[in-house]
């Protein structure tokens, strides 16, 4: 994600003119019959295992760097679909071509699980699985250049995805849920690197779900994204693109962690506008999307010490971060009927 610190109204326009990408989609089809059960029984919340989040997330990084177009890419994107499919959801993998800021062109892949696919009534939730392929605010230039681990840019929203699609397949769940895992997020323009300005260089696996969605004329009830969910004493500060797009949301997301217990992870304090795959996912199809997303206001890149360095290994995971923010957003979504 890209940092945009900067608190304006006019956030919404960073969806006018929408560049990038040729679209040559090789989109997998399903048809289903889709209608919505009268009938909603209440299910307990499932409990969130967060050393099982943790191995989720060892298991990418185990991979290596996630780099669109790379060996390590490739075998990672079947490991997370399998195991999408392993707890029982219907798997569709979306490729498509998309062009990063230097005209390469990405083998994009985004993952997507549905549980009831045939359900009208849908909750959103979203991570990013590629990793950033430099290390561009690293304190050693020489090495700026090679891509990163992405244990917690990357890794551990996913490890918690992972963790919740397992607990979901387990207890089922009354409504329709998507867990999508989007690709390409992290290409944008680098930082050490004096190149002209270019917009929407971030985000290109969902700007390209966001104009071709895996259903036609998909919607959901609503979004939460996670981005760097998995870091010691991570703080969750309100978004504030989220507070613009879903204000309801944040304030139910917050108030359940509060009463959860883990209001030490979740201040009631305004944090950064961030431009992350929840600014594509609402602006393209208007769906009320916010974004968990660590803040450190003491960071001078604000995400923390780690954020694109190569320190973002398995060293910055903790299993405690990962369970509070997994057993909130559990908490938040089987609260709905």
């Amino acid at each position: 994600m890209q940092r945009l610190l900067k608190y304006t109204t006019a956030g919404l326009a960073i969806m006018a003119n929408l560049l990038f990408f040729s679209c040559n989609s090789k989109q997998s089809t399903k048809t289903t019959n889709t209608k919505t059960s009268n009938t909603k029984k209440a299910i307990a919340t499932p409990v969130f295992n967060g050393d099982s989040a943790y191995q989720y997330v060892a298991n990418q990084v185990n991979f290596g760097p996630r780099v669109p177009n790379t060996d390590e890419h490739a075998a990672c994107a079947t490991y997370l679909a399998d195991e999408l499919k392993r707890f029982g959801a219907d798997v569709i993998v979306q490729e498509a071509d998309v062009v990063a800021f230097d005209n390469t062109v990405l083998k994009a892949k985004n993952i997507i699980g549905q549980f009831n696919p045939e359900q009208n009534n849908r909750l959103l939730l979203f991570a990013h699985w590629d990793t950033r392929p430099f290390a561009d605010y690293d304190k050693d230039p020489a090495i700026r250049n090679k891509p990163i681990d992405g244990a917690n840019d990357g890794g551990s929203g996913v490890g918690v995805l992972l963790e919740i699609a397992r607990q979901i397949g387990k207890s089922g769940h009354p409504l329709g849920i998507d867990i999508i895992f989007f690709d390409a997020e992290d290409y944008g323009q680098p930082a050490h690197i004096n190149l002209p300005q270019k917009d929407h260089t971030w985000c290109l696996g969902s700007q390209y779900w966001g104009q071709n969605p895996h259903r036609d004329n998909y919607t959901a009830r609503y979004g939460i994204l996670l981005d760097m969910v998995g870091a010691p004493n991570a703080l969750f500060y309100q978004e504030r693109y989220s507070i613009q797009f879903a204000p309801d949301l944040v304030k139910k997301v917050w108030n359940k962690a509060y009463d959860l217990g883990y209001g030490n992870h979740f201040p009631f304090e305004l944090g950064g506008m961030i431009t992350d795959d929840h600014v594509y996912v609402n602006g393209l199809r208007n769906i009320p999307c916010i974004d968990i997303i660590q803040y450190d206001p003491s960071s001078e890149q604000s995400f923390g010490s780690y954020w694109h360095t190569h320190d973002d290994t398995m060293e910055f995971i903790d299993k405690n971060t990962l369970k509070a923010v997994g057993q909130t957003v559990l908490e938040v979504i089987y609260s709905e009927n």
